[in-house]
């Protein structure tokens, strides 16, 4: 069995001599048994951190290096023009806490995301069409997702509103310590300002 230790970086030149196809919700989890798609057993054995993305390369123990790919699996496609419809749809879809994969060409832009009544009856009150099919999903990763990109992901569950799960979100952590931050500190100042005030 291959075991997969390491995460190459995104620019790295390194040829993979065989592949690994997993739904989203494997890509997850930073260890796990699986079949390549040459049949080799692998294991994978990761830091818990970024979603393995589609394209994410490994590398074994052993020095071979092992492509990952995303598989196909039930996604809702919504689509909708590009602009501000698709931004107002990617902003209230986002505010659910959900993971969204975004795309567009000159046809018109999309919207992908795992079946949900809730989000897909939104969709649609916004404006969109939906397709029900297989594809693979690999949404967006976190703003501050560090070179792999991680996305939303890892293994703890977040509730929804309307009683699922999500993964919970390390980055949306981030951002909400920072929105924190950022209020302290200018609260800080209009107090230090006030007592500038005061002494004048």
């Amino acid at each position: 069995m291959w075991k997969l230790i390491e995460r190459l970086e995104a620019t790295s030149d390194a040829i993979a001599v065989d592949s690994v196809t997993l739904p989203f919700e494997l890509r997850m989890r930073g260890r796990l048994k699986a079949t390549s798609d040459s049949g080799r057993e692998i294991g994978i054995f990761l830091d818990r951190g970024p979603v393995l993305r589609d394209g994410s390369l490994l590398r074994a123990e052993t020095g071979e290096i092992v492509a990952v790919r995303a598989a196909d699996e039930p996604v809702v496609t919504a689509k909708i023009p590009v602009g501000l419809a698709q931004a107002r749809l990617c902003y209230h879809l986002g505010n659910r806490h959900v993971q969204l994969a975004i795309g567009g060409s000159d046809e018109g832009g999309w919207v992908r995301f795992p079946p949900d009544h809730v989000l897909e009856a939104l969709a649609v009150r916004l404006g969109a069409t939906l397709e029900y099919h297989q594809a693979p999903f690999d949404p967006e990763p976190g703003a501050y997702a560090e070179g792999h990109g991680h996305s939303h992901g890892e293994s703890l569950g977040h509730s929804r509103d309307h009683g699922h799960e999500r993964p919970h979100d390390p980055a949306h952590d981030h951002e909400r310590q920072q929105g924190h931050a950022q209020v302290y500190d200018f609260q800080h100042h209009l107090s230090h300002r006030d007592g500038l005030k005061r002494e004048l």
